[in-house]
């Protein structure tokens, strides 16, 4: 009696819009294989396709005229290597659900997101962040990947193996083929202890005060509205027990502290003159707290702390539009002094402002290759065209600090000015001649800021 068939890939007819609700991704269709072999074919078949993560994307870099296809239904995927310190996880992974598995083997992602939801090929494709001077963005991590390109093949390529061109694969905005796979780096879990400050007074928002406070603990994010002031700083510091020469190399990269590092010493009440906030509260005006990771100093797993928000709830509505440019670390204070005269425009259209800061890759188009940065980011409310009309002039006010846009948040830069900030742009277009000669994995995005 013959086999019966296998079941047929779902095949949805719209694939409906982002989380935020601001981008459709297009007609479709959107693929979602079952199987790798599925996606093979699919890819295969595909005169232009593009990959969709969990679409938390602001921008339209994974929006297509043309098929989309989905990992979701794929299997989830997680292989560790507690000897090696190395994850291999299949790419529609979310973050929590793999740092849950590596608790189990006693290990932990050196840095994540604010949000635990976020899909890991996603997140590394678009350049998604934390926040510490001594952490890099998260594609920074992986040191192979497996994609299938444009004729259905797969290819492997590893950061020792494909030196010459490991660091333009990675962080590649979707345009070289649909990752599948992807090796990290990882490290002994640690703990981390979370507290946020509230009201940072105006003569330590700038200069080496605001300096000082982002080096402060191990990952730190400054909340602002634009008045010269800082509403909340959350700091998140990693928890050095017992010896300090046994201390997990994670916990190694806090560097240069300024907030307690052993697991039971209380905060200081006061921190650069924010006061310490007695109640958990979110960053956003009027959400509550609950959402957020716990705040009260306790140690916990890293994945209970770096990121802003639980994994088991959704953080917000979605009714938001985001914006961040990278500038040079050293020059932060700066940057937002030459933003400041805007803020009484900024105001009306901001849930709130964010300050974080990355470390330096060697990733071709990463926001933060070759230079350690700060980042300007900005939590728009629901009101697109508001918004788009006032960036042009945040980033006039930005120029002179040579600001490079999150790919997957909103900006209005100039292609060209876009293309100048990227030294290793022409080697990456060589590396998708030789991967995608076809430009099966193009889309109207990718073909403005990178050429087509």
């Amino acid at each position: 009696m013959p086999s019966p068939s296998p079941a047929p890939e779902p095949l949805l007819a719209r694939p409906g819009l982002s989380w935020s609700g601001t981008v459709d991704y297009g007609p479709g269709p959107l693929h979602a294989p079952r199987t790798l072999e599925e996606l093979q074919r699919i890819v295969a078949g595909a005169r232009r396709i593009r990959a969709l993560g969990t679409r938390h994307s602001f921008s339209r870099v994974a929006a297509s005229e043309a098929d989309l296809v989905t990992l979701g239904e794929l299997p989830e995927e997680i292989e560790v290597d507690s000897a090696a310190r190395t994850v291999r996880v299949a790419a529609g992974v979310r973050y929590g659900t793999l740092a849950l598995e590596l608790a189990r083997h006693g290990l932990a992602l050196a840095n994540t997101g604010s949000l635990p939801h976020i899909s890991v090929a996603g997140a590394s494709a678009t350049g998604t962040h934390g926040s510490g001077d001594r952490q890099q963005a998260l594609a920074a991590s992986v040191r192979a990947l497996d994609l299938v390109t444009a004729g259905g093949d797969i290819v492997s390529l590893d950061r020792e193996g494909d030196a010459e061109v490991f660091g333009g694969a990675v962080l590649a905005l979707g345009a070289l083929g649909v990752a599948t796979h992807l090796t990290l780096d990882v490290v002994p879990a640690f703990e981390v202890r979370q507290r946020v400050y509230l009201e940072l007074p105006a003569e330590q928002f700038g200069g080496a005060g605001l300096d000082a406070v982002l080096a402060g603990a191990y990952s730190v994010s400054v909340f602002h509205h634009w008045d010269g002031t800082g509403a909340q700083i959350w700091a998140k510091q990693a928890v050095v027990a017992g010896d300090p020469a046994e201390r997990t190399a994670a916990a190694d990269a806090a560097g240069p502290v300024g907030l307690p590092t052993d697991p039971r010493s209380a905060f200081p009440e006061l921190w650069h003159g924010a006061r310490r906030a007695d109640a958990a509260v979110h960053p956003l005006p009027g959400l509550p707290g609950d959402l957020c990771t716990d705040q009260t100093g306790t140690p916990g797993p890293s994945h209970e702390r770096l990121p802003h928000f639980r994994l088991e709830f959704t953080p917000s509505s979605g009714e938001e539009i985001q914006s961040e440019y990278y500038v040079p670390r050293a020059q932060i204070a700066e940057a937002l002094a030459a933003v400041m005269p805007l803020g009484d425009r900024i105001r009306p259209l901001l849930h709130a402002s964010e300050v974080r800061t990355v470390a330096a890759d060697e990733l071709w188009l990463s926001p933060a290759h070759g230079r350690d940065s700060a980042l300007v980011h900005f939590t728009w409310k629901r009101r697109p065209a508001e918004v788009e009309a006032l960036l042009p002039e945040i980033e006039a006010a930005l120029a002179p600090f040579s600001p490079r846009p999150h790919w997957g948040k909103v900006f209005t830069l100039d292609p060209g000015t876009v293309r100048a900030h990227y030294p290793r742009l022409e080697d990456f277009r060589s590396l998708r001649d030789r991967l995608d000669p076809t430009r099966t994995f193009a889309n109207a995005y990718v073909d403005r800021y990178l050429g087509v």
